[in-house]
Parts: C-alpha cells; sequence; structure tokens
C-alpha cells in the first residue's frame, strides 16, 4: 500500500464513486455497488461524499434517493472508536457487567492503583498485565457472550453513538487494491472470534485500551488517559479469513 494517509484515500474512493453511472465501474467497485444497490438499474447515477462527522461511515454514497454508508480503513493498528471513559463504564454497566468486573476494568484502564487516574505512579500495559492477567481473563470471561458482543459491534463498530447511517460495508485498502465485506460479514467475524485469547481486555477481534496511558505524564496528552479506544489490530487477516470461509460455503 502506498503513504496516502486516511482522509486522502477516503476522498479517492469518492473520485471513483461521484457522478459514475453503475454501469461504468470496475469489477470490483461494481460488485460492492451491486451489493449495496441490488435492485437499481445498471444506468442509475451516483452521487458520493465524505461524511465530514466523526460518524462510523467515512463516505456516504446515494443512488435514487437511497443513501448507504461504508467505512473505509488502511494500513495496521486500525482504530475503529474513541469515547471518554464515564461512557465506556456506562455502557458495561447498562449491559450488566458485574460491580467487580466494572471496578477491575478501571484499574486495568488508570494502571496507577486507582479507579480515578489520580494515583502517582503509572504502570505501562506490560507491567499491569504482569500482576494483574488473572483479574483481566475475569474480565473477559464476562465480555465474551453473543449478546454483548453483537451490541458492542453495533457501539464500536457499526453504528456508533451519533450516526444517522450505519455502515452497509466496509472497505479495506486503496482504490487500486481493496477488500471489501458486509455488515453481515463483521458480525460474523466477531461471533466466530467470540473465545480467542488476549491478554488484554477484549470484545472479540477488538482490543479495549487508554487512548494513551501518558506514561511520560505529558500534559498536553493527559486527557487521553480519560478516553477509551478501540482497536482491530488483526482487520486484515480476518477480512481474508472471512472472505475465504464465505467461497469455500459458495
Amino acid at each position: 500500500m502506498s503513504n496516502i494517509n486516511g482522509y486522502d484515500n477516503e476522498y479517492e474512493f469518492v473520485k471513483v464513486l461521484n457522478g459514475k453511472l453503475i454501469c461504468e465501474l470496475d469489477p470490483m467497485t461494481y460488485d460492492l455497488i451491486k451489493y449495496l444497490y441490488p435492485y437499481e438499474p445498471e444506468n442509475s447515477l451516483i452521487r458520493c461524499w465524505r461524511n465530514h462527522y466523526f460518524q462510523k461511515s467515512d463516505i456516504l454514497i446515494k443512488i435514487n434517493g437511497k443513501i448507504k454508508g461504508v467505512s473505509i480503513k488502511k494500513g495496521i493498528k486500525n482504530s475503529v472508536h474513541v469515547e471518554a471513559i464515564s461512557e465506556f463504564i456506562h455502557f458495561l454497566i447498562e449491559n450488566h457487567l458485574s460491580r467487580e468486573n466494572v471496578v477491575e476494568y478501571l484499574k486495568y484502564h488508570y494502571a496507577d492503583g486507582t479507579t480515578n487516574g489520580k494515583g502517582k505512579v503509572r504502570l505501562s500495559s506490560e507491567e499491569y498485565k504482569r500482576n494483574h492477567q488473572i483479574q483481566i481473563d475475569e474480565i473477559n470471561k464476562e465480555l465474551q457472550n453473543p449478546k454483548l458482543i453483537k451490541k458492542a459491534v453495533g457501539r464500536f463498530v457499526l453504528k456508533g453513538n451519533n450516526s444517522f447511517y450505519p455502515i452497509s460495508a466496509l472497505i479495506y485498502g486503496e482504490v487500486n487494491d481493496f477488500l471489501w465485506i458486509t455488515k453481515e460479514d463483521i458480525i460474523n467475524i466477531f461471533l466466530r472470534k467470540l473465545n480467542s485469547y488476549s491478554t488484554s481486555v477484549h470484545f472479540g477481534p477488538l482490543i479495549v485500551q487508554p487512548k494513551n496511558r501518558c506514561l511520560n505524564y505529558n500534559l498536553l496528552y493527559n486527557k487521553d488517559r480519560y478516553c477509551v479506544q478501540l482497536k482491530w489490530y488483526s482487520l486484515f487477516d480476518d477480512i481474508m479469513e472471512q472472505l475465504y470461509l464465505k467461497e469455500q460455503r459458495n
């Protein structure tokens, strides 16, 4: 892949789609659009624009009045969601995570001996895990259940907290070299990864961590300690596996 940044990459997809007829698209892009709009005529005009709001859909596609959202990712260590820790804790409580594990999550998140981030000595992720892996494993036992995983997929990957248009597909790559999967594929990946082991707190393939542990006490980044970030490190591998399994079934 090239060094094009994420924003410019999204604009490249907009340029490929906007103002074209369905029948004018290259084969890979055509297959994606026909999945999104299976009943629209071949001579339908495509309108496409970048979503300027911080939502799950990076680009929006409109054909004959119908709008669909698509997420676009590239590279590694893909961040899929960031929110205030207070919102994340509310999500856990709302979904009946035990009080003990909510407290243990806060200890894992701050790794400074407190549940509010006011401790004097901050540990790296590796240092914290060295003495607290049993507690992390207990949190994960509660998180890995199908009902909660489906809610996590909706909140952290498909819809978020403020999206008018949940994503209908996810593209990985650049305009000349990309793969794509459907919303249903994403849900299936998460359910298949339900019991995969990780030393970190996780929902299936999504790793949960502070946005920045700020181990050097830099005041510029201290606020990031109070945000939760979810990263999909294995995104490319999971997409490849899902497409392979689909092909085998067909």
